[in-house]
């Protein structure tokens, strides 16, 4: 399996900018998480490198060849969407057969499981399927199909807390099962973070954050402790946010701490989890009185 590198990639609307200058590898056998506000850019990045859209500027290649309209590279691409691409009247079964035949390898024995797992009834209507089952039918088609990379843009919309967790058991058990790269684009962060190996993070239109998910954590920091004190230790760094209630503050700081740098008595250093940590990330100010 090779690589997805995306070179030099922008996209505009009209004469909105969607995406700027986009430099990324997708490596094999690997867990994405990709993260940014709404209108970031998420979703038109996916659909750029899986050619749903046109690319005007920049390029997409798989072991050095471009996938443009290439449909034996496309093919080894799953993307799960928002959007509803199936005959509206077509039961959820023959939804399976028609993807089977798009995609050889389909695993029908494990789709068929977890039909019966998420409580799917597979001679419903797609037209008829609620919105969250609509979302449980499309992620059985992405754990089943035999493709290398698998991209999922929103993939637990419309589902409940119990289906939500099932699906994260049942993405991990098969990527154990039969490694794969997965890309998951969503905002439900808290949920991704103990599954994601790396993580993009866009922000204006351009990557922000291109790194492991353990280096990130490792570098975001909350500084706590009476206002003066902290703004003394936090002084020079990086910070990002900042929460405070009366005299007692907390600044958030993203980057390497000063290790010469003596931390007063009052005031405690410790990490941030990742929702957090993008949240301030990607905010403008970052001041937040609680």
């Amino acid at each position: 399996m090779n690589a997805i590198k995306v070179t030099h990639l922008s996209k505009q609307f009209g004469k909105q900018t969607v995406l700027a200058d986009i430099n990324l590898t997708i490596e094999p056998n690997t867990i994405y998480g990709l993260l940014g506000r709404n209108g970031a850019g998420k979703s038109t990045l996916l659909n750029l490198i899986t050619n749903r859209l046109p690319s005007p500027a920049g390029m997409v290649t798989i072991g050095g060849v471009n996938v443009t309209n290439n449909d034996a590279l496309l093919n080894r691409i799953y993307m799960m969407s928002e959007a509803n691409l199936y005959p509206s009247r077509m039961p959820v079964s023959e939804i399976f057969k028609l993807t089977a035949d798009l995609y050889q390898g389909f695993d029908k024995d494990y789709a068929d499981a977890l039909v019966a797992k998420f409580e799917l009834d597979p001679r419903t209507r797609f037209n008829k399927l609620s919105t969250g089952y609509r979302s449980v039918m499309k992620l059985i088609i992405a754990l089943a199909v035999d493709v290398d990379y698998v991209f999922l843009d929103e993939p637990t919309l419309g589902l409940d807390a119990n289906h939500r967790q099932l699906f994260y058991e049942e993405l991990i058990d098969s990527y154990a099962e039969r490694p794969r790269t997965f890309v998951i684009s969503t905002h439900l962060i808290e949920e991704i973070a103990n599954v994601i190996e790396r993580v993009f993070v866009i922000q204006d239109h351009r990557l922000m954050i291109n790194d492991t998910t353990e280096n990130v954590l490792q570098e975001g920091y909350a500084i706590t402790g009476p206002s003066t004190e902290v703004q003394t230790y936090t002084e020079g760094l990086n910070v990002i946010g900042r929460e405070s209630l009366g005299n007692l503050l907390v600044q958030y700081v993203y980057g390497k701490l000063d290790n010469d740098r003596e931390i007063p008595d009052t005031v405690t250093v410790s990490h941030i989890d990742l929702q957090k940590l993008f949240i301030y990330l990607t905010s403008q100010g970052g001041h937040r009185e609680i």
